[in-house]
């Protein structure tokens, strides 16, 4: 039963993930010059928020469930 949701819940975290933006290749742009609001303290709002917080829940789960299952 466990197992399954774990398998349910590493399948969701996998989507999630994805569906978040690409912050990775604003780091590239460093070296470049090229963005200058990088490291401005911008705010999530809206679907964005939502999914950083889903991926956190994701994330918590995850690694309960995890450790759970270890200790069984």
């Amino acid at each position: 039963m466990l197992e399954t949701i774990l398998l349910i819940v590493s399948i969701l975290i996998i989507a999630v993930v994805l569906l978040q933006g690409n912050k990775a290749s604003d780091g590239g742009k460093i070296i470049t010059g090229g963005n200058e609001a990088l490291f401005q303290n911008m705010k999530e709002r809206g679907f964005e928020l939502f999914i950083s917080r889903f991926t956190l829940v994701l994330g918590i789960l995850f690694f309960v469930i995890s450790l759970v299952l270890f200790l069984k």
